[in-house]
């Protein structure tokens, strides 16, 4: 799979969109009909103002997005310092670094807008104030792919952490006294037993992913949120939004509530951007254990 990946980086960026274009679009939207009925549904609740062609052209302009996104990733594997700064402009990165350096660390927001794998090549904006970047994932079930995406990861950024070891990595960094920043994809499906926050995103009842605010009370280190839009294709503009400095001092799921309502704008700014193939909505309300702890009134 290594040489394949090296073989198709090196064919560079415009020629990957063109077998984006008219190899891989018609093969996951036509051909394989990857997740397409999944994807109508969520879009389709998502939008209930739009009309069908309007969802239609919608569902099209993701997939083309999809696929571009793939082999961005593939490029990855190749890509320079300066083509990734190129390609990913940030705003915002004083007030990153000042807050970095005052509360030793920070926790990024994230949602899987645009080619979410280039959001940590914020690591080379902040390393020379001695910030590190560390991008939390979720161990694939392949180790030979899991490795690969790892080297992408660690190439484009700075280091990974799978999951389960955050705990550990956050205490090593701040005994060691190294500002670190970690990247928190925080628009995953909980699982039932994680569904502590309820609210409306999208015109649907959804649950989200609270472990971020309780890291970061815990930790007493601010919050922010990447603000994802896309000029044109294969540049992305990130804003840097902070959401609170002292995580400590707010009520309980209020970060979790302004970090969905960020989301659900920049979603709605430029819709395509998002990973709609995700069942977003697989768990209701029927499926919470009545022993979790939630925002909602009994």
């Amino acid at each position: 799979m290594r040489f394949l990946l090296r073989i198709l980086s090196k064919l560079g960026l415009p020629f990957l969109y063109k077998l984006a274009d008219y190899l891989l679009y018609p093969l996951v939207y036509y051909v394989i009909r990857y997740r397409r009925r999944l994807v109508r549904q969520n879009l389709t609740r998502s939008f209930p103002e739009m009309s069908s062609e309007q969802i239609r052209l919608l569902e099209r302009k993701f997939y083309h997005q999809f696929c571009s996104v793939l082999v961005e990733i593939v490029y990855s594997y190749r890509m320079s310092i300066e083509e990734i700064k190129e390609h990913v402009r940030f705003r915002g990165v004083e007030r990153l670094i000042e807050l970095n350096l005052k509360y030793g660390g920070s926790f990024i927001m994230l949602g899987h807008l645009g080619c979410w794998e280039w959001h940590a090549s914020i690591h080379h904006h902040v390393s020379d104030a001695g910030i590190v970047e560390c991008s939390i994932y979720r161990q694939l079930k392949q180790p030979s792919v899991d490795r690969i995406m790892r080297e992408i990861r660690e190439r484009i950024g700075g280091m990974c952490c799978e999951k389960s070891k955050i705990l550990k990595t956050i205490i090593l960094r701040r005994k060691e006294a190294v500002p670190t920043i970690y990247g928190m994809l925080s628009d995953q499906k909980p699982s039932p037993a994680n569904m502590h926050y309820w609210t409306e995103f999208l015109h649907q009842d959804t649950a989200f992913l609270s472990g971020t605010e309780v890291l970061a009370r815990k930790y007493k280190m601010p919050v922010f949120y990447f603000y994802i839009t896309q000029p044109q294709r294969g540049y992305y503009d990130i804003d840097i939004r902070l959401i609170s400095e002292q995580p400590e001092l707010t009520e309980e799921y209020s970060i979790t509530a302004d970090y969905v309502k960020l989301l659900e704008a920049n979603i709605q700014q430029q819709p395509h951007l998002w990973l709609w193939t995700h069942n977003r909505w697989k768990w209701s309300r029927q499926d919470l254990p009545a022993n979790v702890k939630t925002n909602l009134k009994p």
